[in-house]
């Protein structure tokens, strides 16, 4: 005679022990971490400011530095001009005298003391340089070349000396060898005066 079966008995199926356990989540199914070298250390379009306010700023950085430049630069103690200038041919010698009458103005604290004057010429037919002539020439340039008197002043030689805050007024006299035809063609004229312990003052006309 067959055995009853409890009827609260579980099958084998059924019973706790017997089930499969549920296999953990696999960590490589998920999905990979989005990563972005530029996101960590950025860029130079997301870290540098706009060309234009680059540009701007080299700009017054320029200017600020030209400024600065222009303050420090040193200045000559004087200042000066040409007000006049006059020529003699000194015939059959291919040479010109020449008078020029100078206006200078000591702007220092100092005594303005010359120490030498030069004057230089661009003509077509090449540079030349001569020092002013001395105030002992001047007498004698007047006697041989009238004209050359008609204009001039006081002389105006090296040794020259101006107080501070106070003008001179004077001419110098220096000679080239052109002729009166070149010297009026000239290209250029300057004259340069060196002081003691000080910058050069240069005058064109």
């Amino acid at each position: 005679m067959p055995e009853d079966t409890p009827p609260n008995a579980s099958s084998p199926e059924a019973s706790p022990n017997n089930q499969q356990p549920t296999a953990p989540p696999d960590s490589n199914s998920q999905s990979p971490i989005s990563f972005n070298i530029g996101e960590e250390y950025g860029t130079a379009k997301k870290n540098l400011p706009p060309i234009k306010i680059v540009l701007i700023a080299i700009g017054i950085v320029a200017i600020v530095a030209a400024v600065l430049v222009l303050i420090q630069r040193p200045h000559s103690l004087a200042m000066g001009l040409i007000t006049d200038i006059s020529s003699v041919d000194v015939t059959g010698q291919n040479i010109v005298m020449v008078g020029l009458n100078v206006s200078l103005q000591n702007r220092s604290a100092t005594t303005y003391w010359i120490k030498i004057i030069k004057v230089s010429v661009d003509t077509p037919t090449g540079h030349f340089d001569d020092d002013a002539a001395s105030a002992v020439d001047f007498a004698r340039y007047f006697q041989a070349f009238p004209a050359l008197k008609e204009h001039a002043q006081q002389p105006l030689v090296a040794e020259t000396k101006i107080a501070p805050g106070a003008s001179f007024s004077g001419t110098v006299v220096v000679s080239f060898p052109v002729t009166a035809a070149d010297f009026a063609n000239r290209k250029s004229l300057s004259l340069t005066i060196q002081p003691y312990d000080a910058i050069p003052l240069v005058l064109t006309k």
